[in-house]
């Protein structure tokens, strides 16, 4: 990391090709699989061009997954696909239990979930996040991110629901 903080191209290269599979999961998961090249793409340039800012190499993965929230969010706000699903959440508890492994990588085709709670759901259950970070990451309150993940939750069990049926 003081190597790409210092100019060597190499090292920055290298560190950016470490957390690029895991930012585009990510991407992936909050704008769609189609869009997250695009938008991954601009996350990757400006953890370049601002990688000297950086004082702990040890918070550089939250750091950049922060980077790649405000890009995913601000790209979906400009594609009017931003939904909210916050009012009246704040008093749920978090549940504990993940959804299956292929529901989670078919989120960003999921109607009724909006891109607040899939950032929630990749980053916690993908990325194996804490829910403290995710609020550190999407710099929201801590209820905040465990009322998107009982959101989050609540709409992959009723899409659950809706398949069994068919």
């Amino acid at each position: 990391m003081l190597r790409a903080q210092c100019g060597d191209r190499d090292a920055l290269e290298l560190l950016l090709r470490g957390i690029q599979p895991a930012l585009h999961r990510y991407l992936s998961g909050l704008v769609g699989a189609t869009q997250s090249d695009d938008v991954l793409q601009d996350v990757l340039i400006t953890v370049a061009r601002k990688l000297g800012w950086l004082e702990q190499p040890e918070l550089l993965r939250p750091w950049a997954f922060r980077i790649a929230s405000r890009a995913g969010f601000r790209h979906l706000k400009r594609e009017r696909r931003w939904l909210s699903d916050d009012a009246g959440l704040e008093e749920i508890a978090a549940p504990e239990q993940a959804p299956p492994d292929e529901l989670l990588r078919e989120l960003s085709t999921m109607d009724g979930i909006s891109p607040a709670s899939r950032a929630v759901l990749v980053l916690h259950f993908q990325e194996e996040m804490t829910l403290p970070t995710i609020a550190a990451i999407l710099e929201v309150p801590l209820g905040t991110v465990k009322s998107r993940l009982a959101y989050g939750l609540n709409a992959v069990r009723k899409q659950l629901g809706h398949n069994r049926r068919r």
